[in-house]
């Protein structure tokens, strides 16, 4: 079979508040988003598994409140004064964080308090059940709201999927994203994966994303 050579071009995903689907596995994170700026504390935590839509809701935060964002791995080397001026901060992947940089986190939580800023932190991990070890910071960060995002269930896996092949511009049939509902992995990094090679498999051999397909591709997994 004659294949086509797949240039990684990629594709613009919609992330905007309209773009994500609320389902009861995360509608608690979407109410905590959808309060600010009435949160119920100047500092909240999202958590929740690799592909959750933590991400997705942050961009949703930072396109309503014009924070900047930051990663939690290489807070140390950060000028915390200086993120804390900007009044509106995310901190990402919180379960990165080094040993060495608690105290930084620690200073950061205290600066946004006394300043009146707003700090959202995502984890993989609830921020409250991460192995740190200074008492003072694991103290803030168990009295911190969070919103945990759940696995999806069939319903709002079905529309990630439909969702993540809109974002690709591919068309499906309702039999296709039936078949992968039900049989991948319960989770949105699982449907992002397979969206993905479906869209380099249609690509590559010049075919349409039909069940058969998807059969091949699972197959091969």
């Amino acid at each position: 079979m004659n294949r086509q050579l797949v240039l990684e071009l990629g594709h613009r995903p919609a992330s905007g508040r309209e773009d994500f689907l609320v389902a009861p596995s995360n509608e608690a994170a979407v109410a905590l988003i959808d309060s600010w700026p009435e949160w119920p504390d100047r500092i909240v935590a999202l958590s929740g598994p690799e592909g959750s839509g933590k991400t997705h809701l942050a961009e949703v935060w930072r396109a309503a409140s014009g924070a900047s964002s930051i990663q939690a791995e290489g807070l140390a080397a950060s000028d915390i004064p200086s993120l804390v001026g900007m009044r509106s901060l995310i901190l990402e992947d919180l379960s990165s964080l080094e040993a060495a940089e608690e105290r930084a986190l620690f200073h950061l939580i205290n600066l946004v308090r006394s300043e009146g800023a707003s700090l959202l932190i995502t984890s993989r991990k609830p921020v409250a059940r991460l192995p740190l070890k200074l008492p003072d910071l694991v103290s803030r960060l168990r009295a911190i709201p969070q919103a945990v995002l759940g696995e999806p269930d069939d319903a709002l896996l079905a529309g990630i999927l439909v969702k993540l092949f809109d974002d690709r511009q591919i068309r499906v049939s309702p039999q296709v994203v039936s078949y992968l509902a039900s049989r991948i992995e319960r989770s949105i990094a699982a449907a992002r994966s397979i969206v993905e090679e479906l869209d380099r498999a249609s690509l590559s051999g010049k075919r349409p994303v039909t069940v058969p397909l998807a059969a091949e591709i699972l197959g091969r997994e």
